[in-house]
Parts: C-alpha cells; structure tokens; sequence
C-alpha cells in the first residue's frame, strides 16, 4: 500500500458505446466490472472513491465514497478527476495524491499505484506503446491548474498533462493488457474469454 495516495475509480461517463447505463455495474465472470476493479485497486492505496454522476444509491453495495463531478454537463474524465482532487483536498487532506483509474477495467496491475507513484509526481500509465491517461497520478497540488484549464475549455487529459511534465510508465501488454477496458458489449465478452484464458472455445 502506498501511504500518500487515495485511489479513485473514475465512473462518471455515459457509456454511449455500451448502450448507456454503469459500465462498471455491468457483469464480468459473474461479478460487476467495478468489483474487480476494485479488487485490484483498493489494496493499492490509502483510501478509495467513486466519481460518478446521479443517484449514488445504485452504488451502496460498495460501500464507498460517492462523488460527482462539480462541473455540469458531463465534460469528460478530467471533470473526474478534478473531483477526485477536491474531494482529496477537503476531505483526506493528508494524502498528497489521487491515482485514477475507469470502472471498466478489471485486470490493473498489482503495482499499478507502486511504480506510478515512483515515477511522479505525475505519471500515466502506458502498454503495448500506448499511453492510457485517465490511468493515472495526478498531484493534489495541480487542482486549481485543472480547475482553471477545464474551464478553459481544456477536455483532453494528454494535452493538459504535457504542460507538467507527465511521465509514461510502460507495462507489459502480453499475455493480456492490465489496461483492456470493456467499451462495448462486444469488449465485454472478450474481457469474458481474456478472464478465463483456459476455457475452451465453443
């Protein structure tokens, strides 16, 4: 466990490629997306929180934090992460960084946090030669740059993140990417065939 970071899952988005609702309440093996996520993840930092949007009840069974984006109008993954960066600010003020990563994608690594946080202060997660920037560590200290940029008009996490230095932190993609994440319904039944790699084909 890294003793200066709260986990959070970003869960905020609406799904369109999946046909709308939670991607992360949607079943893998038998258990929410989110479930597995949070298998991973959680053990990995001091706290964790949810970023999602609406009512929070849908997500009770987790027994998490729930919190919203404070920006209206679903304005992407940074407006989640900005509310990862608040809620951390006011809430576990001890804690000098938030490691996000999305509700869909249930095989993160075990050192996912590790050597995130080794690399940093700010850091995104890489495979196969390619960068996954919602997969990433993001100091407490830059909120207020965040803030300032979103509204702005900033939406995309790379070009925000190249004014600060972010550092890529490549992991292996073979024999399965940590970083798949279920989009669409047909990514959903291949992360089903990627979880069970030794069942045989129908």
């Amino acid at each position: 466990m890294t003793s200066d970071v709260l986990a959070c899952v970003l869960a905020g988005g609406l799904a369109r490629r999946m046909g709308g609702g939670d991607k992360p309440l949607r079943t893998l093996g038998g258990r929410p997306l989110l479930a597995h996520v949070l298998e991973r993840l959680a053990p990995q930092a001091q706290a964790v929180i949810l970023n999602a949007n609406g009512d929070p009840a849908r997500f009770a069974g987790f027994g998490l934090p729930v919190v919203p984006d404070s920006l209206p109008d679903h304005p992407g993954p940074l407006a989640g992460i900005l509310a990862a960066l608040d809620w951390a600010a006011a809430m576990r003020p001890d804690l000098d960084y938030v490691v996000t990563a999305p509700g869909d994608s249930p095989f993160l690594p075990d050192d996912l946090v590790a050597r995130l946080r080794a690399a940093g202060p700010l850091a995104c997660a890489a495979s196969g030669g390619w960068t996954h920037p919602p997969i990433g560590l993001w100091p407490v200290a830059l909120r207020g740059d965040l803030a300032a940029a979103i509204a702005a008009g900033e939406r995309k996490i790379d070009r925000w993140t190249a004014r600060h230095g972010c550092v890529a932190v490549e992991w292996p993609a073979t024999p399965r990417d940590p970083f798949f994440n279920a989009n669409t319904p047909e990514e959903l039944a291949e992360a089903e065939a990627l979880l069970h790699p030794g069942a045989a084909a129908p």
